[in-house]
């Protein structure tokens, strides 16, 4: 979609900081605070992309479908009324999503990746954009569209959008919106609503991040948002799955910000604590999901590492058995050496070296006993595991349960979805399965496979469920 159009290509400083700041108190009134609750209505609401949909003639447009609670879906593109420009062939609309409360009105908003859009200019793909759409009592309401230019930063092919996450980062009561820049040299993050602060891009040669950069490390191909240590205001995870050690090609990492402090601690499987050892194409950090596993108050890290080779004869660059590493927050942030490592060793089901395991993460509440479960897709395998919290410990094996799909790469995507239950995607066959959950306290997932339900079909080359939206972490 090319905005040439738009009245500015560019968005001044003063008026980008109008876009994201607290609604005033009449409206705040109008809506429920509920997670991902897009109307209003006091239901958590679930987005899902299809980056490769047709639209109006142009191949792999992309849209998103808004499913309102038990209402019938809304479809949103780029043609939509209200939306700025018009929809291009290859812009993958929805090549990334991110639920939160930007403008403070307690109506969750969305924030929709347009990874391959080329808003600067006409022939200019992959620069990205991301398009904002606000929550209201009607549904979701478009609202303005940011690219790396509103950033004071160059427009380049660094595919902006391909990555999001929203965080109450200034714990100013609501929530910042952070961007994956992974083409950018070797990535950045850009920030957006801080307090007091111009929008900013972030990368690893920031002076407080003090990495070396790589062209091919993908800084900001994944973000997660959370509290890690309880002081109210969140931080932001980056995974790097691409990035480089010691000649070790695609062993990944993970980047943790205090944007506020302006402090970064990085993570590795090398790291003091973390379990393995960081080898070839491991991609550690491809996937990333925050939540309180332990409901101790402090955020935890599950970090996905879906490389990660188990099993015998495994060559260079297969897929891999695939790994979770889980970290857990304390006063003084996440501490690895209490950190956890899971895969089907130790948990049901027998690791193969094309399973993925970690592909996919997702955390959240499924069994309402106030700590969170993870979710962990195995698209390899056609399959999500889920792992029980506990007050004593977090996580467990106890009771995890391994769901299979019909194929299509279930497992994907995930997502949790406030009292409804856990989203899993098959975006090869354009499917979303909704597993229904039942509260039940102690070492219980929740999840009730027999009780699985399909919730939305897509045309299979859309890619229909390539990501889901989950809540923002808001401490």
């Amino acid at each position: 979609m090319r905005a040439a159009h738009l009245a500015s290509a560019v968005l001044a400083p003063a008026i980008l900081a109008a876009l994201l700041v607290p609604a005033s108190p009449a409206a705040a009134g109008t809506c429920s605070g509920v997670p991902s609750d897009f109307d209003g209505d006091g239901r958590a609401d679930l987005a899902v992309a299809a980056p490769y949909t047709a639209v109006g003639g142009h191949a792999r447009a992309g849209s998103v479908t808004v499913l309102y609670g038990t209402r019938a879906g809304r479809r949103l593109t780029q043609d939509s009324p209200g939306v700025p420009g018009e929809a291009e062939t290859g812009d993958a609309f929805g090549s990334a999503l991110a639920a939160g409360d930007f403008d403070g009105d307690h109506c969750a908003d969305l924030a929709v990746g347009v990874s391959e859009e080329d808003r600067s200019r006409p022939g200019a793909d992959g620069h990205g954009a991301v398009q904002i759409f606000h929550g209201s009592p009607a549904g979701l309401r478009p609202g303005e569209m940011i690219d790396a230019g509103d950033l004071g930063r160059r427009r380049g092919p660094d595919r902006f959008g391909a990555a999001l996450a929203a965080g109450d980062l200034d714990g100013d009561g609501d929530d910042e919106l952070a961007v994956g820049v992974p083409g950018l040299g070797g990535g950045g993050v850009g920030v957006y609503g801080l307090k007091g602060r111009r929008p900013q891009v972030i990368d690893q040669d920031s002076g407080w991040v003090g990495q070396d950069a790589k062209a091919t490390d993908q800084f900001g191909a994944v973000l997660a948002a959370g509290d890690f240590d309880g002081d109210g205001r969140a931080e932001i995870a980056v995974g790097a799955p691409g990035d480089t050690f010691l000649k070790r090609n695609g062993q990944g990492s993970v980047t943790v910000l205090d944007v506020r402090r302006r402090r970064a601690a990085l993570l590795t499987q090398d790291s003091p604590g973390i379990a393995g050892l960081g080898e070839a194409w491991d991609a550690f950090g491809a996937a990333l999901a925050t939540g309180d596993f332990d409901a101790d108050g402090h955020d935890d890290l599950a970090i996905g590492v879906p490389g990660e080779g188990l099993t015998d004869d495994q060559r260079a660059m297969d897929y891999g058995d695939g790994t979770v590493d889980v970290v857990y927050g304390s006063r003084s942030g996440l501490r690895t050496a209490t950190s956890e490592a899971w895969s089907q060793r130790s948990l049901k089901g027998e690791p193969r070296y094309f399973d993925r395991f970690g592909a996919a993460l997702a955390a959240g509440d499924l069994n309402g006993d106030g700590d969170d479960e993870l979710a962990v897709g195995v698209p390899g395998e056609n399959a999500v595991q889920v792992l029980a919290g506990g007050r004593s410990g977090g996580l467990s094996r106890a009771g995890n349960v391994l769901v299979t799909g019909q194929g299509g790469d279930f497992g994907a995507a995930l997502a949790a979805v406030p009292g409804r239950g856990l989203a899993v995607a098959a975006p090869g066959d354009g499917r979303l399965t909704l597993l229904r959950t039942a509260v039940r306290k102690g070492a219980y997932t929740g999840v009730r496979p027999a009780a699985a339900e399909t919730l939305a079909t897509a045309a299979g080359d859309s890619l229909f469920g390539y990501a889901l939206t989950g809540p923002a972490t808001s401490p």
